[in-house]
């Protein structure tokens, strides 16, 4: 099998540019995580165990966090998250150690779980791991109410098999460091 003559998409590229986006101002920052908490929110209330999880840990706080990312959110009475005052104690951290989105993203396309550094409460992270488990959205169903059934159905599909021949894609191409030349034989 012959090897292109270059990686696609190119890590080095794709790691540089990473590298080189500026920070978000802060009500940026703001309006991404109360989106992102929205999405969390709507998933978990398809899902009534999940919520009666959370409810048991209403009030605790957890500080998630990547890179200059930063998400600290607390569990509701309603078994729902909201966002905290970051200059609350959280009761958990949950903290990914890799800095490479691109790294990232590859861990995560192949299927795996990023390493995940874990301190504070055994109960909440025990709850949260529970969640990262059994919580799904089931984007076909949203779609299909907006879209029709046969069309969600087609689009999530075609998504699928997108995602697979990415995975199976990154797969065969090795990460390489920023700055490294050409890998292995063909």
């Amino acid at each position: 099998m012959n090897k292109p003559p270059f990686s696609f998409p190119p890590a080095d590229f794709l790691q540089q540019m990473a590298g080189a986006v500026p920070e978000p101002p802060p009500w940026l920052r703001a309006e991404i995580s109360n989106r992102l908490l929205l999405l969390v929110n709507h998933v978990l209330m398809q899902e009534p165990q999940a919520m009666e999880r959370l409810k048991r840990q209403s009030g605790k706080v957890v500080r998630a966090t990547w890179s200059r990312v930063e998400l600290v959110m607390q569990a509701t009475p309603a078994g729902l998250l909201a966002l905290a005052d970051s200059a609350k104690t959280p009761d958990l951290v949950l903290a990914v150690p890799e800095t490479s989105p691109v790294a990232l993203a590859q861990t995560l396309m192949q299927g795996q779980r990023p390493q995940v550094d874990i301190q504070g409460d055994v109960q909440l992270a025990a709850e949260v791991a529970w969640l990262v488990d059994n919580v799904r959205w089931d984007v076909e169903e949203d779609l299909s109410r907006l879209l029709g059934d046969a069309a969600a159905h087609t689009l999530v599909s075609r998504l699928r098999e997108a995602a697979t021949a990415l995975r199976a894609f990154l797969q065969r191409q090795p990460l390489r460091s920023p700055g490294a030349g050409s890998q292995g034989a063909a």
